[in-house]
């Protein structure tokens, strides 16, 4: 028998097998579902008339500390890629190792960070044997199920929106190579917005274009830089991400049809990014930072076809009618909608404080400087990668603190635990009263998110990131507490001392209530009346909250839950209510039509 002919792009159109081909791709990362529901959305995705699964590979997840390799539960990739050839999807893989997709660092690990010199998505040594070493236990599980074996990948991408960084002309030979070398056979592809075409691709790499609308002459630009080659937009933009404090992102969806009924016109192949966009669960979502710092929301709905919550939407629908005037066979039935439900009002019943909480925390560590969150000696010297730190001196007089712009990304300030202000980006002056007795001075900074994208990539340090000062004096002599609130910190506060709520609470704290589940069912977490913190199901991290919006719920899947008692723990930095509220559906404050916004930043 003859070896199967994967996917080719060696005319103006793609062939598979030997017979034309066109790419009709949405992204669903595995990463931002429950595996409970990977089947759903995928048959969701089926019914909507596309062929091809796209997916990005978050490297920070499989090696959250060096030498570390998690690929199993939801994490397992094989299995996400096995169940899409099984339900009769294509897959093209992205596996980075720099994915952006407003996930913190663009995916890569934290603990780069530590070596002073690093230069991320460079030929630098220290970055190239990192990736050396994630790639030779990443790609041994990728190549078994590629098109040539049998398995449904039938494309991996080489890095990501590389001509948009563009650092060292010699990184992106260094990663096709990186993957060549390891046994990846398929088609290989680049992925650039319109202004990084010209210097994204690399040689014997088919180039793709990211775009939403048609009026910059994105297309034609990519046609006239690879001529005779078949044209795939790699990533049509559904939807928009959601910044904290700003309106929720929305695009027509009878403006994103028109647009995609051209591109198909024209014979383009598309990926719909996202076709699902899931949640950013736990510390996980990104920033941006073009001038200006920005925290990513915990949603990420992404105004795609399919809701955060798996939910049919008018866009999909539409699509779906679009599609299927172009498919060759008829499409399958959509699979019926999931049940949700708005549980009642959960009151809450105990509290701890954060400074009670401290003995919970695994590291303490002192220091005459501050040290910032990746160079604290924890989780096995790989350092501290998301959360909160804080860090305590004594003080014996008053005047300006300053923290000289080295806060990253938020700090509470405290005086003897009495909380005196904020510090952050735009804030970074704080007045202390005067007075000569010694006073304990406390910084519960928090990791907002680190950038996804753009030149920032390489100064995202955390935590306290160089000298505050007093009237111009530089701070010594720091505590520091590593408050990085993994289920293990959540499981060992239950063996504290709680307090009835029937007495004020000293914040920040920790809430603690009861959700009585008879079937556990999907539901939205609100928390009206509350200010700014995280949410913790039965020990796991689901999200921040925060009450500047625009997200105004927390996505919280069935699967989270389990039949009987389930413990809510809210983390809450400045003012809790009584209760926490659920609901059925996503709920946003203001919206904004992204067409009547100019965006400078792509995913």
């Amino acid at each position: 028998m003859s070896a199967r002919q994967g996917l080719r792009a060696d005319s103006t159109h793609f062939t598979l097998d030997g017979a034309p081909f066109r790419i009709l791709g949405g992204s669903i990362h595995y990463f931002r579902v429950p595996r409970a529901y990977w089947r759903d959305r995928l048959l969701k995705l089926k019914a909507c008339g596309l062929n091809t699964l796209t997916t990005y590979v978050p490297w920070n997840l499989h090696e959250p500390e060096r030498g570390v390799y998690l690929f199993q539960e939801e994490l397992d990739l094989e299995a996400y890629i096995r169940l899409a050839g099984e339900l009769g999807l294509w897959v093209i893989l992205r596996p980075g190792p720099y994915i952006c997709a407003e996930w913190d660092l663009g995916g890569l690990p934290s603990w780069l960070l530590q070596d002073k010199k690093m230069k991320l998505r460079t030929s630098y040594s220290g970055f190239t044997s990192a990736v050396n070493s994630y790639f030779d236990k990443l790609i041994p599980r990728i190549t078994p199920l590629q098109y040539k074996n049998g398995g449904p990948i039938i494309a991996v991408q080489v890095e990501n929106e590389y001509g948009s960084y563009a650092k060292d002309e010699r990184y992106m030979s260094f990663i096709k190579e990186a993957l060549l070398s390891r046994g990846i056979s398929e088609l290989l592809l680049t992925s650039d917005n319109n202004d990084g075409l010209k210097c994204g691709g690399v040689d014997g790499v088919l180039q793709t274009v990211n775009l939403q609308k048609l009026t910059f002459g994105d297309v034609q630009h990519l046609a006239e830089l690879q001529p005779q080659k078949p044209l795939m937009v790699m990533e049509y933009w559904s939807g928009w991400f959601d910044v904290w404090g700003e309106p929720h992102h929305v695009f027509p969806a009878p403006e994103m049809i028109s647009i995609v009924r051209e591109l198909l016109d024209r014979g383009i192949s598309i990926n719909f990014y996202m076709f699902h966009g899931g949640t950013s669960f736990g510390f996980m979502n990104g920033a941006v930072d073009l001038g200006t710092y920005k925290p990513q929301t915990s949603s990420y709905d992404y105004d795609a076809p399919l809701t955060e919550s798996g939910d049919y939407t008018t866009k999909y629908h539409l699509l779906r009618s679009l599609l299927s005037t172009y498919s060759n066979e008829p499409i399958s039935e959509p699979p019926a909608v999931q049940s949700r439900r708005a549980y009642e009002p959960l009151a809450v019943t105990h509290y701890i404080s954060l400074w009670e909480s401290l003995q919970c925390a695994e590291t303490l560590f002192r220091a005459d400087d501050p040290v910032n969150m990746e160079c604290l000696p924890t989780n096995h010297n790989n350092g501290q990668s998301y959360g909160y730190t804080l860090y305590q001196t004594d003080i014996y007089s008053g005047g300006d603190l300053n923290s000289r712009n080295h806060v990253r990304d938020r700090a509470l300030v405290f005086i003897d635990r009495e909380l005196i202000g904020v510090l952050d980006y735009r804030t970074q002056k704080v007045k202390i009263s005067q007075s000569k007795s010694e006073r304990t001075l406390s910084l519960l900074v928090e990791n907002c998110g680190r950038v996804n994208y753009g030149p920032a990539l390489d100064n995202q340090q955390k935590g306290l990131v160089g000298d505050i000062t007093l009237d111009n004096v530089p701070l010594k002599k720091f505590t520091m507490h590593c408050l990085d609130m993994k289920t293990s910190f959540i499981n060992r506060l239950q063996s504290q001392k709680w307090t009835s709520v029937g007495t004020k609470p000293t914040y920040p704290a920790f809430f603690r209530g009861s959700l009585v589940v008879d079937q556990p069912t999907d539901t939205f977490l609100k928390l009206p009346n509350w200010s700014k913190g995280v949410v913790f199901v039965n020990g796991q991290n689901l999200g921040r909250h925060w009450s500047v919006g625009p997200q105004k719920a927390l996505y919280l899947p069935g699967p989270w839950l389990r039949s009987g008692d389930n413990e809510i723990v809210v983390f809450e930095e400045l003012k809790a209510a009584e209760t926490v509220h659920f609901a059925e559906n996503l709920e946003y404050g203001k919206t904004v039509d992204v067409s009547t916004q100019l965006f400078c930043t792509l995913i």
